[in-house]
C-alpha cells in the first residue's frame, strides 16, 4: 500500500513537471521573441538633447549671457555656435606674453582658453558651413573617439579643455543620437579663430 501511494506521488509530481515546462519555455520564447522598442528619429533627437545637456557641451561651446546678479546663462540665440569670430582672447595680464604666468586662463565666457598647449577656442558644431554643416558622421566619431580635429586623420590633434578622452566611451548609438541632435539644431554662421600654439 505504501509503495503505490509511493508510485501515484511521484506520478503526480512527473505531471506536475511536465505541464509547467512547456509554460515556461514558452514564455522564455515569448520573452526572446519581443521586438525592442523602435526609436522615431524625433526620440533620437530627443535623447541627442539630453547627452548633450549632460555632458556639459553648452559649457564650453554657448556664448554665455550674465545677469545682473551674476547669473550666468547661456546665450540662446548663440548655441553651440563655439567662440564668437571677433571676441578679445583672454587676458594675460602682462604685455607680450603668449602662455599665462601659472595655470590656466579662460576668456569671459569660457569659449576660449588659454594654457601650455597654447590658444583654443570652442568649435561651433552647429550645422552651418561655419560648423560641422560638411562633416560626416564619421569624422564626428572620429573626433570624439580618437581626438582628431575635425575627425581628420594625421590632422593635429584636439587641444584641451575639450573631453575627448571620456567621450571616447560612448556608444556608437548613443553618438549618432547627439549627431542628430547637432544636425537639427539652428545653422548659426561663426567662423572660430584657429588654433594658436604657444610658440605663436
Amino acid at each position: 500500500m505504501k509503495n503505490q501511494n509511493l508510485v501515484v506521488l511521484l506520478l503526480c509530481i512527473c505531471v506536475y513537471i511536465l505541464g509547467c515546462k512547456p509554460k515556461a519555455a514558452e514564455t522564455t520564447t515569448e520573452t526572446a521573441e519581443a521586438p525592442p522598442p523602435t526609436m522615431t528619429k524625433q526620440d533620437s533627437i530627443k535623447r541627442g538633447a539630453y547627452f548633450v545637456t549632460i555632458m556639459g557641451c553648452n559649457d564650453c561651446h554657448s556664448p554665455k549671457i550674465f545677469t545682473k546678479a551674476g547669473e550666468m546663462l547661456f546665450d540662446s540665440t548663440r548655441l553651440l555656435s563655439g567662440h564668437p569670430a571677433g571676441d578679445p582672447d583672454p587676458s594675460l595680464g602682462k604685455k607680450g606674453s603668449t602662455t599665462p604666468q601659472e595655470g590656466i586662463v579662460a576668456g569671459i565666457d569660457f569659449t576660449s582658453y588659454v594654457g601650455p598647449w597654447g590658444r583654443s577656442f570652442a568649435a561651433n558644431i552647429t550645422p552651418d558651413v561655419t560648423g560641422v554643416g560638411e562633416w560626416t558622421f564619421e569624422q564626428f566619431k572620429k573626433v570624439l573617439t580618437e581626438g582628431k580635429f575635425k575627425g581628420m586623420d594625421g590632422g593635429r590633434p584636439i587641444m584641451p579643455p575639450m573631453p575627448w578622452f571620456n567621450f571616447k566611451h560612448l556608444q556608437e548609438e548613443d553618438m549618432r543620437m547627439i549627431w542628430a541632435y547637432l544636425r537639427s539644431v539652428k545653422p548659426i554662421s561663426n567662423k572660430v579663430p584657429e588654433y594658436i600654439p604657444p610658440s605663436k
